[in-house]
């Protein structure tokens, strides 16, 4: 197949914001159109230039780095962690969490509650205050292309659901290991790896031996839940 660089006028564009760590989707009109106009060209271009383009058939494109570093990024910790109180949250209000994350919305006048009902594992996250909440969370969440701030209002678009997998595999173990009466199942979490230019790359950690922080996480997350239920 040729390649012809005069057709991929968003090639410097696209380029910019999929190496430093964001997710396109329709939120970009412009980048997604030529993306998926000429996906396989741009396909081939990238991994040419040793990237791999990950083209998710809901929606967004990402990069995947040929090598994954071993350092989990803070950030990651943070925004796994958010997904994993957003789905039990608004599963126990009677929402609908995938409707909600998968280009739904909440607002910002619903922070305080859910920051004061999950106040012990925010504080794991290192956030205390909801302007913590607001710049290590949200912001980074619009950062990487995972949701958008409209005037307060965060609307979640298609690569959430990065996030959102993860969080069904993780119930899903959570719920086998329960009728098994064990905890020593290994809960895959999302990583989010710094490379050596600094950027930030999403990647899922699902080969892990140790217990990794997000899966501390995750297991303290469940311990929680079971201390709600023992306590209702």
């Amino acid at each position: 197949m040729n390649i012809d660089l005069k057709e991929m006028t968003q090639l410097a564009a696209i380029f910019r914001e999929l190496f430093k760590g964001y997710h396109l989707s329709r939120s970009e009109p412009e980048c997604y159109a030529q993306l998926s106009s000429q996906q396989d060209q741009y396909r081939m271009l990238f991994k040419a230039l040793g990237f791999e383009l990950v083209c998710d058939p809901r929606g967004f494109y990402y990069f995947v780095p040929e090598q994954m570093g071993a350092q989990v990024n803070k950030t990651a910790q943070r925004l796994a962690l958010f997904t994993f109180i957003l789905v039990e949250h608004l599963a126990d209000q009677g929402r609908d969490p995938l409707s909600v994350l998968d280009g739904g919305s909440i607002g910002r006048d619903e922070l305080p509650a859910l920051l004061d009902k999950y106040r012990d594992l925010f504080l794991q996250a290192e956030v205390t205050t909801q302007d913590e909440l607001e710049d290590k969370i949200i912001r980074r969440l619009t950062q990487l292309g995972f949701a958008e701030d409209s005037n307060g209002v965060y609307r979640f678009l298609p690569p959430m659901h990065r996030f959102l997998d993860v969080c069904l595999s993780v119930q899903h173990d959570r719920d086998l290991a329960a009728s098994l009466h064990s905890s020593d199942l290994h809960l895959p979490a999302p990583l989010l790896l710094d490379d050596d230019s600094g950027e930030a790359i999403i990647a899922l950690d699902e080969f892990a031996t140790e217990e990794s922080e997000e899966d501390a996480l995750a297991r303290a997350m469940a311990e929680e839940r079971a201390a709600q239920e023992i306590d209702a």
